[in-house]
């Protein structure tokens, strides 16, 4: 028996997504169509993974199918499927609100384009909502398999804000989307319109698409109910990964993806692979060419892209257990011949049938990139800047492959004369001179600050290549990279630089007659540093900070503290080049005053050289301007 219609008001966001799809124009309209196909899948998907234990689910209803129809006369289009079915609470959870991690940056990416494209809808898994784009109004009937028929659930909304939502007699479980279409939109009325974009976009999905038969109703483009006999599937309704590989071409790799990671482009490349013995399975893996919008803030959170089924039965979305972390942008399909799940049959246990599965993904996925990046460059060159600072957190994340991984990393370099991150670590060993035994690397805040720092300049002066790497992740990732070919990985600004006995020898001389001074500024500074001491990096510069082999970057340790990460104080080492005119002048100033603020202002300007925060900005604007004004 029907309730009373109740009105609720959508959450804010949603009344944001909905204004924005209502009210822009939008390329690739037809979008709506495989987001509401995949959702339908879905349904399917889970209600066949529900039903191994629960049987019952199925009773009456054993076929999961998806069925397309249209009316030209009520200007309605119609997808219905015979899965999962949502109950009321579910309802206002899936439609009422959005809970993707990502929608708060699709609302910046579409409110930031003048002419806003419908296929960024499903990156953000609020796919649904496409519908708008072609609808003023959108009727939603549905019911849980395991609910009785009269707890049905009738939704509906124009996209203005508000929503109706009644319980209802639904004799049928699953889900039933109509659409009213809006007046321009005749073309999603055609049936050979429709046809060619299920082919187009969800030819792979594993269930079967149903129209009316074109036969039945003498023109594809003609409304009406078709009879049971009288419905056709559209789609190819297999598995495309159970297909051997000579049987599958490229288009329907590509078009496969594009259904499976809702991605407008080509996917940089794939691998199919079918692994037989005590435990069989099939992997069909993707890169992506471009990165999703949410891939470093909500990815980690939530990751989705990568299917587990069993015997062709999906279990779960997102598996986690089968693919670190650092390869989350992997999109692609696991089909196992058999894993153990726990009582609920939800969560895979884990023991080494699993663990082989994911050390054969992980190694496949290396590979892909690896030969990707010897015979494509160009891909993988676009491929890297999406993907490169994911992939170094492998580096942490995964010391068995940390060499493999190293191997695939870029950066730019003080042989360049630009930001291009292009030198892999191989490069610089195979240009190392033959005395040079380390890989010398710099981390900074950005390419100019790594460029110009001044702990380059000895470096520079004896031709020695450094590696620039300003990527926030950068300065973590190296606290892991120790060494790479057997060659230690070191920071120019870390530790002591190894010197030569002559080096050596002339190091001490310069400490030695430097002494006074370095007396004199540990005396002016006070506890603002840990050490002064005489510099064999500076050749240029009157001064740098020093860092020990395992302190933090203070670029780095700034950006932690203003994340609200509690990271220890601690007091800098002051190098100083006893050559330059500013040091000695230090040495020769009479006023102990103005020699306080000529200490001070070395010491800061070193500060701001490495993007360490000044203490006192105001203080140091204040000493600068005593200076300059005589």
């Amino acid at each position: 028996m029907n309730t009373p219609t109740e009105t609720r008001r959508f959450e804010a966001e949603v009344a944001q997504v909905l204004h924005l799809v209502t009210h822009s124009l939008y390329s690739h309209k037809e979008i709506f169509l495989r987001e509401l196909v995949s959702n339908a899948s879905d349904a399917c998907d889970k209600l066949r993974f529900e039903s191994i234990t629960r049987p019952e689910l199925l009773a009456g209803q054993p076929e999961l199918r998806i069925d397309v129809n249209w009316d030209k006369e009520a200007r309605t289009l119609t997808i219905a499927d015979t899965g999962i079915g949502m109950s009321r609470d579910e309802v206002i959870a899936n439609i009422g609100s959005i809970a993707s991690s990502g929608t708060r940056r699709f609302l910046e990416a579409l409110g930031n384009e003048q002419k806003a494209d419908a296929r960024l809808i499903g990156q953000f898994g609020v796919g649904f909502y496409s519908a708008f784009v072609v609808a003023d109004r959108v009727t939603v009937l549905t019911r849980r398999a395991d609910a009785p028929a009269s707890e049905g659930v009738r939704w509906e909304s124009d996209g203005r804000g508000e929503y109706t939502l009644e319980s209802v007699e639904l004799p049928d479980r699953g889900t039933t989307v109509i659409l009213h279409l809006k007046d321009d939109e005749d073309s999603f009325l055609e049936g050979w319109t429709l046809r060619g974009l299920i082919r187009k976009y969800s030819d792979h999905v594993a269930f079967p698409i149903r129209m009316p038969a074109a036969k039945a109703s003498g023109d594809e483009g003609d409304e009406g109910e078709a009879g049971a006999a009288d419905w056709e599937t559209v789609n190819d309704a297999s598995a495309l990964w159970t297909r051997p590989k000579s049987e599958v071409k490229d288009e329907d790799y590509i078009a496969f993806y594009r259904s499976l990671g809702h991605d407008f482009n080509d996917p940089a490349a794939w691998t199919h692979n079918r692994v037989e013995g005590n435990q069989s399975f099939t992997t069909l893996l993707y890169l992506p060419s471009q990165a999703p919008f949410d891939l470093l803030m909500g990815g980690r959170d939530e990751r989705k892209g990568l299917k587990l089924y069993i015997k062709r039965v999906f279990i779960m979305d997102a598996a986690e257990e089968l693919l670190p972390n650092y390869l989350r942008f992997v999109r692609g399909v696991i089909d196992a011949d058999d894993l153990p799940l726990n009582v609920s049959r939800e969560i895979l246990q884990q023991n080494r049938q699993l663990e082989r599965i994911r050390g054969a993904c992980v190694k496949r996925v290396l590979d892909l990139i690896e030969k990707l990046s010897r015979d494509e460059p160009e891909k993988f060159e676009a491929f890297y800047k999406a993907f490169g600072n994911t992939l170094k957190e492998g580096i942490v994340e995964d010391p068995a492959n940390r060499e493999r991984i190293a191997k695939l990393l870029r950066f730019a370099s003080t042989r360049g004369d630009s930001d291009a991150q292009d030198v892999s670590l191989d490069d610089y060993i195979a240009r190392m001179a033959g005395d040079q035994d380390t890989i010398w690397t710099i981390t900074a805040d950005g390419y100019r600050a790594a460029a110009g720092s001044p702990q380059l300049e000895a470096f520079r002066a004896r031709g020695i290549e450094v590696l620039l790497m300003f990527d926030r992740i950068d300065e973590w990732m190296l606290g892991h990279l120790r060494e790479y070919a057997g060659k230690p990985v070191r920071n120019v600004a870390k530790g002591e630089l190894p010197l030569d006995e002559a080096g050596k020898t002339k190091q001490e001389e310069a400490a030695r007659a430097a002494a006074p001074l370095v007396e004199r500024l540990k005396s002016l500074l006070g506890d603002r540093v840990a050490d002064v001491r005489v510099s064999s990096r500076l050749t240029d510069s009157p001064s740098c900070l020093a860092l020990s082999d395992h302190e933090l970057a203070p670029h780095l340790a700034r950006l932690l503290r203003e994340a609200g990460q509690n990271v220890p104080d601690s007091r800098p080492t002051l190098e100083i080049n006893p050559d330059h005119a500013l040091v000695q002048r230090i040495g020769s100033e009479g006023d102990e005053a103005r020699a306080a603020d000529l200490a001070a202002i070395l010491l800061e300007q070193a500060e701001i050289a490495a993007g360490a925060p000044l203490e006192d900005p105001a203080a140091f604007v204040k000493r600068l301007n005593r200076l300059l004004a005589g």
